[in-house]
């Protein structure tokens, strides 16, 4: 993609959490949920017309349907390899938010006032056990690093690491 061509992200999409699962949710039921029925639309129709004998019988035909491979390649170089790149350079440009130092963080003062509270607590796990624990919050750069992480994962396990192996 030329980068006139490429849409400007911004480190709120990344930061909202909801919209960017459910950006990832929905352009994977949008696309790889629905590649067999869009393989079965490219299935060219009957050139020799209706036959009416072949409602005589409940079996199915034996003979299977061929897809011509060149509509196979324009279907998955124009709707699959797009859609797929698109959710790679989100995945990388929100990683790199991820990494990157976040000055506006809003829970920042707050996530600093807890650790020291919790810095300053006497602890006397005699009298409560439990007293010792601290769960600090995460920062928002966290949180994004965990979701990119699970997505990546998930891509994993669906393309095994090679999208270049899609052949069809």
């Amino acid at each position: 993609m030329s980068p006139s061509s490429q849409p400007a992200f911004l480190p709120q999409f990344c930061f909202s959490t909801t919209a960017l699962k459910d950006f990832l949710r929905l352009s994977r039921s949008a696309i790889d949920d629905t590649i067999t029925p869009n393989l079965n639309a490219l299935v060219t129709p009957a050139q020799a017309g209706f036959d009416p004998s072949s409602s005589t019988t409940l079996a199915r035909p034996v003979h299977r349907h061929i897809i011509a491979p060149g509509s196979c390649r324009t279907f998955r170089d124009s709707v699959l390899f797009p859609s797929w790149q698109s959710r790679s350079d989100i995945l990388d440009y929100c990683a790199d938010v991820a990494t990157s130092p976040d000055p506006d963080d809003p829970e920042a003062v707050l996530r600093e006032t807890e650790s020291a509270r919790d810095r300053d607590r006497i602890i006397d796990e005699r009298l409560d056990p439990y007293s010792a624990r601290f769960s600090p919050r995460e920062a928002r750069t966290q949180v994004l690093a965990g979701i990119v992480r699970s997505e990546r994962s998930r891509r994993l396990l669906v393309f095994d690491g090679d999208e270049e192996g899609v052949t069809i």
